[in-house]
């Protein structure tokens, strides 16, 4: 069901972009695109304003010689001839599938124990008048910040980040923004980022907050979600 709240639909068209919807509610925004010329509008813009931010995406290179090992595998040898089995010592045979077996075993050990990815977390953190104001992406355990509106922050005033993980009484500081800064990088040492974990920039005296909890207005606010494929 595609809210007809205009804040609602604008949020909704963000998630969408961001790919932070289930496959269920990205069918049914895909659905309503095609009749719903407002939906379309708001996604389009989403679009633009997001476009840039694909810088985040940093190039990877791939291991040494990867490409080499590919090729050969598909290249590969050609088989030989097949030696009839009354040819071959039983021996090789029993020596062979011991050997098949514990690589088997070993390669099902290792994916076993093999550690699975972390969630890649995204919110987009809004204003007071549910408009968007910064992009956050969490990754291996870093925030990745990115101005989408920029708003002048008064001279006698700093921007300070803070995380609220669930459960948790106080939110902890994550330093202060740079003014004029519209992407920063930060790596919380305090707490790590989870879904659902509350992230909000609130306005402060210079230097910060002095009593190491909010003191200033709450400028930006959004919560953390695991960014998921349509």
């Amino acid at each position: 069901m595609i809210p007809t709240d205009p804040a609602e639909r604008e949020a909704l068209a963000g998630e969408y972009v961001l790919g932070t919807l289930d496959a269920r509610e990205a069918r049914a925004v895909e659905r309503a695109l095609e009749t719903d010329a407002a939906l379309r509008e708001a996604v389009a813009a989403w679009e633009r304003r997001l476009a840039p931010l694909t810088e985040f995406a940093l190039p990877e290179a791939p291991p040494p010689g990867l490409w080499d090992r590919i090729a050969t595998a598909l290249e590969g040898e050609r088989p030989a001839a097949p030696v009839p089995v009354a040819r071959r010592p039983s021996g090789l045979w029993r020596a062979w599938a011991l050997g098949a077996t514990a690589v088997a075993a070993g390669l099902a050990a290792f994916l076993a124990v093999r550690p699975a990815p972390e969630p890649r977390l995204m919110t987009v953190l809004l204003t007071q008048r549910e408009q968007p104001a910064w992009l956050v992406e969490a990754e291996g355990g870093a925030l990745r910040l990115a101005a989408l509106n920029p708003q002048p922050v008064p001279a006698d005033r700093v921007m300070q980040l803070w995380a609220l993980p669930q459960g948790a009484t106080a939110p902890t500081s994550l330093g202060l923004i740079p003014a004029q800064e519209g992407r920063l990088t930060v790596t919380p040492s305090g707490v790590r980022p989870e879904p659902g974990m509350l992230i909000e920039i609130t306005l402060e005296p210079p230097g910060g907050s002095p009593t190491g909890r909010p003191t200033g207005p709450v400028l930006f606010i959004g919560r953390l979600s695991e960014a998921r494929g349509s």
